[in-house]
């Protein structure tokens, strides 16, 4: 099974840090790290005082190797020694430090408040230092004390970055029990936000962006000034000659402005023929156009009074024809009448 495996390995490291944790307890020893390479396996010890950890002349590191080899199993092992820049800000080296103190006979709360003290002033954000058992001495109850300095992380996932160690000492009134909790200098929580940090940043960048403006404004004066003298310069000369007597230069310079005068005047002399050409032709062709919309307008005129004229003859034929056929009705009906008249006076 696979996971046999992985407690076997864990069981493994545990009994090596144990084993460790005894032949280097003077050197300080913090904890352990194995890298598994296809060749050896590298093991990083954590070390307050590596030159107890190392030995004369390598002699410990040397006794170290061949022990874990044999007595854990571990195929070709490789010791490296790593320093713990701040020994201060290591809670598993300062609580090791204390158990040392306290066993040796020193006051609990006197080592207690030194080692607060010295992890404050090496720059931690927060300390908690707890003790519990046998802290009023022979015949005393147990008792549990508690200091707190700064700012502490109790619950919630941000409670990884708290490097936290417990230990137990034993001197002769009894046990006492140590917990310690250490936020370093450089440990940033995602729900904290410094201000002050945040408004340093933005009048640095505002000063920067002022420096470069002045040097802009700067480099745009010294241009200012290299084109005023290259003009001074230039003009040196002109003055010589002034004051001499002689024809200034800039005479040919203003012969060739006059000629560019009159061929710009010629050109606009020749330009005003054509434009009177364009309006012309121009116009010409807006009377064109006016002319046949009239005609039109006229043709459409004369279309409308002819077709009135034959719709008016139409309507004459149409009343005369009625007029005639009524006449004719009249004449029948009068002859109808004249002719049982006439009978009756023939009989």
């Amino acid at each position: 099974m696979i996971e046999r495996a992985f407690i076997e390995q864990g069981m493994k490291k545990i009994q090596l840090e144990q084993y460790l944790k005894k032949e280097l307890n003077r050197a300080g020893f913090t904890g352990l790290q194995m890298v598994k390479t296809p060749l050896v396996t590298r093991i990083v010890l954590r070390v307050a005082r590596p030159g107890l950890a190392i030995g004369k002349g390598g002699q410990n590191i040397k006794q170290l190797t061949e022990e874990i080899g044999k007595r854990f199993g571990i195929d070709n092992p490789q010791i490296e020694i790593q320093d713990i820049p701040h020994p201060e800000l290591d809670a598993r080296a300062t609580v090791d430090k204390m158990v040392e103190l306290i066993e040796r006979g020193f006051r609990w709360k006197s080592v207690a408040f030194k080692t607060v003290k010295q992890i404050t002033e090496a720059g931690a954000q927060g300390v908690e230092l707890v003790l519990k058992g046998k802290l009023s001495g022979k015949g005393g109850r147990k008792r549990k004390h508690r200091i707190i300095q700064g700012y502490m992380k109790k619950v919630g996932d941000q409670v990884k970055l708290v490097d936290t160690a417990k230990a137990s000492a034993y001197p002769k009134a009894g046990a006492i029990g140590i917990t310690l909790r250490i936020i370093g200098p450089g440990v940033i929580f995602p729900d904290k936000v410094d201000i002050n940090a945040e408004i340093d940043k933005k009048m640095a960048s505002n000063a920067k962006a002022e420096e470069a403006a002045a040097e802009a404004l700067k480099k745009e004066e010294a241009a200012a000034a290299e084109a005023a003298e290259k003009a001074k310069a230039l003009a040196e000369p002109f003055s010589a000659e002034k004051a001499s007597g002689k024809a200034p230069l800039a005479e040919p310079a203003k012969e060739k402005a006059g000629e560019i005068g009159n061929i710009v005047e010629q050109e606009k002399i020749a330009e005003k023929p054509a434009k009177k050409e364009e309006a012309e032709g121009k116009e010409k062709k807006e009377k064109e156009e006016h002319a046949k919309k009239e005609e039109k307008h006229d043709a459409e005129g004369k279309k409308a009074e002819d077709e009135k004229k034959g719709e008016a003859e139409k309507e004459k034929r149409h009343k005369d024809g009625k007029k005639g056929s009524h006449k004719e009705q009249e004449k029948e009906q009068h002859s109808k009448k004249e002719k049982p008249a006439a009978e009756k006076k023939g009989e």
